[in-house]
């Protein structure tokens, strides 16, 4: 069996007794049942390949030279080989070796050999390389234009796909080794070379060498990878290769085969998981992805390949992340990961929403490669975040028990769903990649029970303050824990409960009473209970709840600090409503609903939260948006919106709605009743009647109003006699 490397030029004709144990190779020939040449093909992967390869060979005739992986072949008695294995590596050296030959103008002596290189593929392929070795370039403009262009090339040629292919390859080689000094000089003196083994040392019979050679597939972007990785790993330590690539073909395999595609491999869940782990890598670093080549080959070289100084750290979390998987005591990861999370509140588990899998490493295996805006986004940072938390969980099981690890992964939860703008690995974002901060702190909490407040800037500051004060909270026997942890997982909360505080344990239950009734009375009776409304940023959009139990973005909104103002003051008006009951019915709402607007009439003072309870025309409902010109001193002026953040056709004045809602003006979003020549408009003291075209007042109606402003006259009893008579007099 042969040992030592040969280069391309020294597999011809050699005599040396030593050499391919005796056997003198004086012509290889690509049989006719193996597949056509295929590093020329189109399309991503073959690219991939191309590029790849011809880097490796530039890098070798430039610095580093190289040696091949074994080339496996039959040598008949007449010296001619035929490949098993190796016939691209083959025909890339032979095109390289004519490509050198052409450009450093060689004597046709030294590169004649390059004729005993043949196809039998096809006529045309056979036929293609007898013409090119005799063909001289003028390098004048692109090789394969010329070559097409020179009369002994029948354009049915280009139908031949390993001739179609050479002609890409050649250009590709043109392209990248133009600027290579002495590149012929530089080939002979053993740049390139390869093992290669005669299949009769191998004890392969020829039925087996047809076998093998007549399924005509072309190796997978998974096979290129692991070779690859292969390579690096035994520059690297061939113990560690040896090691690693036996855990890939059977205790990783049998783990992933639990989530093979309809092909039955696990290749592509295995490529993603892998770009998950370098991305981890990458954020360990203190680096982002954003930006950076996400081709699980560029991710190989960076990683492990020999110029990654922290090659050795990273084989060893490429082992962990992999064997946690392997090493669990469930029947597979599905069935542990069910042990810690659910679609609903349950004791000792996370509440995870629906749009995403329980079995979040499947979600992993399945989405990670999916890339939206240059970064992988179906898979997105938060989903990042929580099975590097579960994985930290499972690499340090000896020193964290269960029960704590439970309550860990819920602090991390509820940090996730609560830093929805802050996790972020962007550059160019405000606050930039925390990535790495958010890892750091992940770490902390899940293997020592602590936060690191020298982590860097990571999760929502409010958020873990929050999480903070309930680890307190926690330590007293006396509080009721479940109660909080079930309050965390109500859907309109996603673990904050500041909206009802530490200091009101007791109203914790009555939320999940209060929103299992009908919204649309929730709200009411919130606005019979107080002034809850919250003010946006932009100062003129408004935030109140939402009659639709569909959309429950309002509620979240009202229910998490942000840039709002008012929080504190819906606080207040929530847990003054819980307070009145210890469970809450519809009709219980109802009632406080009613007694509101009793008293209002009966004091005769109608504030406009007394017609947004009376009147359902009030509560569109969609998302809980209103404008006011000026809330504080003009509170009768509002518009109900029926997009989320702008005036738009179907907004309305409420008022004027429930007056004559069939005369609603679209062309001012609202804002008035439109007649024939007239509009109506509800200020905040009067109606005014002016001119439809000229928007001249004509008719100014005061409305009575106490001295603070309220009216003590229902004005849309008003507004409707206005309008009535306008209409009798026209």
């Amino acid at each position: 069996m042969a040992t030592s490397p040969q280069t391309f030029i020294e597999t011809f004709n050699n005599k040396d007794e030593e050499f391919n144990n005796g056997k003198n190779i004086e012509k290889i020939v690509i049989p006719m049942i193996q597949r056509d040449y295929a590093q020329g093909r189109d399309g991503d992967e073959a690219n991939r390949v191309r590029v790849r390869f011809l880097e490796a060979l530039y890098d070798a005739v430039a610095e580093n030279p190289i040696t091949l992986d074994f080339i496996y072949g039959d040598i008949k008695a007449n010296g001619v080989m035929t490949p098993l294995d190796g016939q691209q590596r083959l025909t890339t050296l032979f095109l390289l070796h004519w490509y050198a030959a052409k450009r450093d103008n060689i004597e046709e002596h030294e590169y004649n050999f390059l004729n005993n290189f043949s196809y039998e593929t096809r006529y045309s392929s056979r036929e293609f390389c007898i013409k090119l070795v005799a063909f001289h370039p003028s390098f004048a403009m692109t090789i394969r234009e010329e070559i097409i262009d020179q009369p002994w090339f029948p354009l049915d040629w280009l139908k031949d796909q390993t001739v179609s292919s050479m002609l890409i390859v050649i250009d590709a080689i043109h392209e990248r080794f133009f600027d290579v000094p002495n590149l012929w000089k530089k080939l002979r003196a053993g740049a390139i070379s390869f093992h290669f083994l005669p299949i009769k040392d191998m004890d392969l019979t020829d039925e087996l060498y047809i076998k093998m050679n007549s399924r005509g597939k072309p190796l997978t972007q998974f096979e290129h990878f692991k070779a690859e990785l292969e390579r690096n790993l035994r520059e690297f330590d061939p113990n560690v290769a040896y090691r690693i690539l036996e855990k890939i073909d059977v205790a990783w395999t049998d783990m992933l085969w639990e989530y093979k595609d309809d092909n039955k491999l696990v290749d592509d869940e295995f490529l993603r998981y892998f770009r998950f782990i370098c991305d981890v890598l990458c954020y360990r670093l203190d680096g982002s992805p954003q930006g950076k080549s996400d081709d699980e080959f560029d991710l190989l070289k960076e990683y492990f390949g020999s110029e990654s100084k922290t090659i050795s750290e990273n084989i060893t979390v490429l082992e962990q992340f992999f064997d946690c998987w392997v090493n669990i005591d469930e029947s597979s990861p599905s069935a542990y990961l069910e042990k810690y999370m659910s679609y609903e509140y349950e004791h000792g588990k996370i509440r995870v929403e629906r749009r995403y899998q329980i079995d979040i490493f499947e979600d992993c295996l399945k989405n990670y490669a999916d890339i939206v805006g240059g970064r992988n986004r179906k898979f997105p940072l938060n989903r990042i975040v929580l099975l590097y938390s579960i994985i930290t969980y499972m690499l340090n099981r000896n020193s964290i028990t269960e029960e704590d690890f439970c309550r860990r992964l819920r602090i991390i939860n509820n940090l996730i769903r609560n830093s929805e703008d802050e996790i972020s690995d962007s550059v160019n974002r405000v606050g930039g990649n925390r990535m790495p901060a958010i890892l750091r702190q992940v770490d902390s909490i899940i293997k020592d029970g602590v936060f690191d407040d020298n982590a860097g800037i990571n999760f929502n500051s409010n958020q873990i303050e929050e999480e903070k004060d309930k680890l307190e909270w926690c330590k007293d026997t006396r509080n009721d824990i479940e109660n909080m942890f079930e309050l965390e997982d109500h859907p309109l909360l996603y673990g904050q409960i500041g909206i009802i505080g530490l200091d009101h344990a007791l109203l914790f239950p009555r939320f999940k009473s209060l929103f299992e009734c009908n919204w649309d009375k929730i709200d009411c009776a919130l606005n019979a209970t107080g002034d809850y409304v919250q003010t946006e940023r932009n100062k003129w959009r408004f935030q109140m709840g939402t009659s639709k139990g569909t959309i429950d973005t309002a509620w979240r909104d009202l229910f998490h600090v942000g840039s709002n103002t008012g929080y504190e003051k819906t606080r207040e008006v929530l847990c003054k409503l819980l307070s009145k009951s210890d469970s809450f019915t519809d009709d219980i709402l109802q009632n406080i609903a009613n007694a509101f607007i009793d008293e209002c009439e009966e004091q005769q003072e109608y504030c406009w939260r007394y017609y947004y309870i009376k009147y359902p025309s009030f509560r569109p409902g969609r998302y809980g948006k209103y404008s006011w010109r000026n809330y504080e001193i003009n509170p009768y002026e509002m518009l109900a919106l029926w997009a989320k953040e702008h005036w738009s056709t179907n907004s309305r004045q409420p008022f004027l709605h429930e007056i004559d809602g069939g005369k609603i003006n679209k062309g001012d979003c609202g804002w008035s009743l439109l007649y024939e020549n007239l509009k109506v408009k509800c200020l905040n003291s009067a109606f005014v009647v002016c001119d439809a075209e000229t928007d001249e007042v004509l008719n100014r109606v005061e409305i009575a109003q106490s001295d603070a402003g309220i009216d003590i006259e229902d004005r849309i009893n008003k507004g409707k006699k206005i309008v009535a008579e306008l209409l009798s007099n026209n």
